[in-house]
């Protein structure tokens, strides 16, 4: 896994030996292609950030910062050496839970205008649909500026909920067993 583009363009990046599904490049490529000149500038939230490559691929690309969030104590000191590495210093890291965190960001009045996030899939019938709960967190709504973008990653399936609360669909885009939805905020 590397850097796709902008100032640290190329650079491999470290993958926590406990993510076993990072973004694959060509799905990142297609991610910024959709987004254009929207990183350009950009706050950024990275939530579920595994190695940091899509906050640190914004940075490369010149968002003004971006905060990567990530529950496992191994995959933040990956980020943390991955930050290094690049030489990206507008990154922040924070350990904790997803949940935990974005109600207490909210509280604190923190405001991105692009949110990313690749949760855990469900992939037994019963698991919880972590894509959707965090979707409909009222917290990541407050976390918005107006307009922001949030780029949820998910399994594939056309099974989607009607509506998406206080989300406008941009785009919906499979790549193999991987879907992006390009959610707006109303």
């Amino acid at each position: 896994m590397r850097l796709i583009s902008g100032s640290a363009g190329g650079i491999p990046l470290e993958v926590p030996k406990n993510v076993t599904r990072p973004t694959q490049d060509r799905v990142k490529q297609a991610i910024f292609n959709m987004l254009g000149e929207l990183v350009d500038g950009a706050r950024v939230l990275d939530v579920f950030a595994g190695s940091g490559a899509l906050g640190l691929e914004c940075l490369s690309r010149g968002a003004a910062s971006a905060l990567l969030i990530e529950q496992d104590r191994a995959a933040c000191e990956v980020i943390r050496k991955n930050i290094t590495k690049t030489r990206l210093e507008n990154a922040a890291v924070r350990q904790g839970d997803v949940f935990k965190v974005l109600p207490q960001l909210a509280e604190q009045g923190g405001i991105y205008d692009l949110v990313f996030a690749d949760p855990p899939y469900a992939n037994k019938p019963g698991e919880e649909d972590l894509s959707l709960k965090l979707a409909l967190l009222p917290d990541l709504h407050l976390l918005m500026a107006p307009g922001g973008s949030f780029i949820l990653e998910c399994r594939a399936s056309r099974n989607s909920p009607a509506e998406w609360g206080p989300w406008e669909m941009v785009r919906d885009r499979e790549y193999g067993s991987t879907r992006i939805l390009w959610l707006r905020k109303r």
